[in-house]
């Protein structure tokens, strides 16, 4: 087959639809790498997508395209799809290029989550409009829709009217590094680097208010639990809501964060850590849960949303806005032994339904189910 990509993400976004964009597409070339994969990328960040190298990278040839990437990519990419001769073209973050029905490609989208419709407090009104149009016409131009968890599948009936025989569902996968070897140098390095407390519990996601952050600083508050906290996200203005608490509650030297972790460093923070917490309002999927599974960390989860179908029954649950039982959860990881083990060993064995080979797989049968009904 030979398969082309809205691969922007991969390119250009350091986490989240990016880890999924390149985490997808490298197991793909590690597994089926009969196939011919062509990136389709309005701009190209060689430090944050090293491995395209090993890739057919399409962007913009001349210099008025290349100012107008966003119309390069959404109006002027699928007149130049049958000049590649795809067998299918798959769109990895929400949308397809407009027109691409009316050329004789196939089409795949992943759809992530619509929290914007869920959630419109989140989102100012002209984003949650451009979103809509473009995840709407996306939906109704795909030959297959591939849904990231059973939540995102509902939301995709329930808001966009799409037939359930339409979506496939394919859990995201987790880079492989969390299935590697640990080098115990790199670990002592992280911890000189960051200047790691002995014992921390870690919290990774944007610091956004959907995340929840503030909620986990209050039940540590609450019940007096003076054990360091680590978050790990990009910054938005909600920071300076965390800051505020932290600085009125005498919590300085308690709470560290960091928006500077590069990829290849995370899974040593989950190494070294006590148990991560990741108490979203609402997920399309959740993937730190995973990743803190695979390296032994247990993981305290929201009971919302897709997260019970993400943790399984390896994760520790609690309301997102329950802070009494978030800290008491909280307390139990820190105080039973016998319960840190046995999530431990659950964590791990879970985190094996989440490899790159896995999902890769489950992709290629999407695939071949689409050019054989073409």
């Amino acid at each position: 087959m030979k398969i082309g990509f809205d691969a922007k993400r991969a390119f250009l976004n350091q986490s989240g639809l990016g880890n999924y964009s390149r985490n997808i597409l490298i197991a793909l070339k590690n597994y089926f790498p009969e196939n011919q994969y062509t990136l389709f990328t309005p701009e190209i960040k060689e430090e944050i997508f090293p491995e395209q190298s090993d890739f057919d990278v399409v962007s913009p040839e001349s210099s008025a395209l290349k100012l107008f990437k966003s119309v390069w990519r959404s109006f002027s990419l699928s007149r130049r799809l049958d000049k590649h001769e795809l067998d299918l073209f798959h769109g990895l973050s929400h949308e397809l290029p407009a027109g691409i029905q009316k050329t004789n490609v196939p089409s795949i989208v992943t759809i992530h989550d619509l929290i914007f419709l869920r959630y419109p407090e989140y989102y100012k009104s002209i984003d949650r409009k451009i979103y809509f149009q473009k995840v709407k016409l996306a939906s109704e131009n795909a030959h297959k829709i591939i849904a990231i968890s059973n939540q995102t599948k509902m939301d995709i009936m329930r808001y966009l009217k799409v037939d359930a025989s339409k979506i496939e569902i394919i859990h995201q996968c987790i880079a492989p590094v969390y299935f590697e070897p640990v080098d115990k140098n790199i670990e002592e390095q992280i911890v000189k680097k960051f200047n790691l407390p002995q014992e921390f519990i870690l919290s990774v996601g944007t610091i956004e208010a959907r995340k929840n952050q503030l909620n986990i600083l209050k039940a540590l508050k609450l019940k007096g639990i003076k054990t360091h906290l680590v978050l790990i996200g990009k910054l938005t203005s909600y920071a300076a809501v965390l800051s505020d608490f932290i600085e009125k509650n005498g919590m300085d030297g308690q709470v560290t964060i960091l928006n500077n972790v590069l990829d290849v460093e995370l899974p040593y923070f989950y190494i070294k850590a006590r148990m991560s917490l990741y108490i979203s309002l609402f997920e399309g999927f959740g993937l730190p849960v995973i990743e803190s599974m695979a390296m032994g960390c247990p993981a305290i989860v929201s009971n919302t949303s897709c997260l019970p179908e993400t943790g399984g029954d390896a994760a520790i649950y609690c309301g997102p806005e329950n802070v009494v039982e978030i800290g008491d959860s909280i307390s139990r990881v820190l105080e039973d032994q016998k319960m840190y083990e046995d999530h431990v060993k659950k964590g791990l064995k879970h985190a094996l339904y989440f490899t790159p080979e896995k999902s890769a797989k489950a992709l290629i049968e999407v695939y071949q189910k689409v050019l054989e009904n073409e």
